[in-house]
């Protein structure tokens, strides 16, 4: 990308940053992201290092603007990553890197603001009717953990994205397999939140615990794994790992629609759910949804969406970023 630019604004500089990769964009116009890179976060020492290494592998923009999705709670300038040894002051890292502005939010208050502006070729809907306009919105995506948020609708069409921790919610089984699992899970770890299960190690946890129901030895299986052996046939109790995930999920977004009001739609991010779409359709991931008694009719007509985007913080920031220097003036 060529260093002289015409408007100093542009291009702005997003950031989706998790506990294993960095992934960095240039915003060159409203919404129009390009020159996408992902790092290992392993490979720096401190997320300045990581900007710069991106800013040279693209040929030393000049940023003034910039925009941080992380997968952390954000509460004041000092952040300190859960799943990382990143930890930093938002206001010196700013200086350092000579930006005029560097904002910095949850990685799934972000992925709220992006849905809005994904393309239809980007999401896949899982049954309900259609989404009802200005209303709520309820986001959840199982990937490396489960990120929780919601859109909620205010002034000119514009919405609020919540910063929350809904994750850690505690878990509340469904039926007599359900509880067998809580129960395993907590003499492992004591509190049981949604994410012990609803996460990529928490689908391992599922199969886990089944196979010590059934008292068989089984070899502790990757989230990968047990969803290539479901799918193919080759495992039953691989298959109905995935089916008490999907159901699990099932009762996770329900109870979060219920909260919200979500009749704007629910939307499902993260890694997990689109490596196995076809399948999803069918599992009891959508009947669970429904199964909430007095209000099964209220939520069999709010439709779920799974996003395909496969990048949905890096937008969401440039919304978030836009929003914030609109603010400022």
């Amino acid at each position: 990308m060529p260093t002289t630019q015409t408007n100093p604004n542009w291009p702005r500089l997003v950031a989706d940053i998790g506990g294993t990769n960095a992934r960095f964009a240039l915003e060159t116009a409203p919404l129009q992201i390009e020159e996408v890179r992902i790092l290992p976060c392993n490979d720096y020492h401190t997320l300045a290092d990581a900007v710069r290494a991106y800013l040279a592998q693209v040929g030393l923009p000049e940023i003034r603007h910039c925009a941080i999705a992380i997968a952390n709670p954000v509460v004041g300038d000092w952040v300190q990553m859960t799943n990382h040894h990143w930890a930093f002051s938002i206001e010196t890292t700013r200086q350092a890197l000579r930006f005029d502005t560097l904002l910095v939010l949850n990685d799934f208050t972000a992925q709220a603001l992006a849905l809005p502006h994904l393309a239809a070729g980007e999401l896949v809907q899982v049954g309900g009717g259609a989404a009802l306009p200005d209303m709520p919105v309820a986001v959840l995506g199982p990937g490396t953990g489960l990120g929780v948020s919601g859109l909620i609708p205010h002034a000119a069409g514009r919405f609020a994205a919540l910063a929350g921790e809904g994750g850690h919610v505690s878990f509340s089984p469904f039926d007599d397999t359900e509880v067998f699992l809580w129960q395993y899970a907590k003499q492992k770890f004591g509190h049981v939140s949604a994410e012990r299960f609803l996460c990529g190690a928490g689908l391992s946890l599922i199969h886990e615990g089944l196979a010590a129901r059934e008292q068989i030895s089984r070899p502790k299986l990757s989230a990968a794994d047990i969803t290539e052996r479901a799918l193919s046939g080759h495992s039953p109790l691989c298959r109905l790992a995935l089916d008490i995930f999907c159901a699990m999920l099932g009762t996770v977004a329900a109870n979060l629609a219920l909260t919200l009001g979500a009749r704007g739609g629910v939307y499902l991010c993260g890694g997990i759910v689109p490596r196995f779409i076809d399948y999803f359709h069918s599992s009891p991931f959508r009947s669970r949804f429904e199964n909430k008694g007095r209000f099964d009719a209220y939520l069999a007509a709010i439709p779920v969406f799974v996003v395909l985007n496969k990048y949905p913080g890096l937008p969401g920031a440039a919304v978030a970023l836009a929003e914030h220097l609109q603010d400022a003036h």
